[in-house]
């Protein structure tokens, strides 16, 4: 199934792609490419994992404005509430999933015997 992108108007066959945050096939190529770079890749990851909550704030805010402007009367679209609400879920679960990896991950780490 293909979606079309409201804010570029782009067709994306991924509605994950949407959120322009690498996902874990670029991560482990990211790693394979820097190898001991571990600041760096570190500062990679941490940068992507806030772009990625900036991005599900920002498409949070754009359902918000949606249903602010279907309830004062302003936008008699409720296609585009349905497409704002629809993208803020995808985003949030997204973010959701990435923080109980990240946590998982930690507590993996935590837990390893020295």
């Amino acid at each position: 199934m293909e979606y079309r992108d409201t804010a570029t108007g782009n067709i994306v066959s991924n509605p994950i792609e949407r959120l322009n945050v690498p996902t874990g096939r670029a991560v482990s190529r990211l790693v394979a490419e820097r190898g001991s770079e571990t600041e760096d890749m570190f500062a990679s990851i941490f940068g992507a994992a806030l772009s990625n909550i900036n991005t599900t704030n920002k498409y949070l805010s754009d359902a918000e404005n949606e249903e602010v402007k279907l309830a004062m009367g302003k936008s008699s679209s409720t296609h585009d509430l349905a497409i704002a609400l629809q993208k803020a879920s995808t985003a949030l679960q997204y973010t959701v999933t990435l923080k109980n990896s990240f946590i998982e991950a930690y507590k993996t780490i935590i837990n390893m015997q020295i």
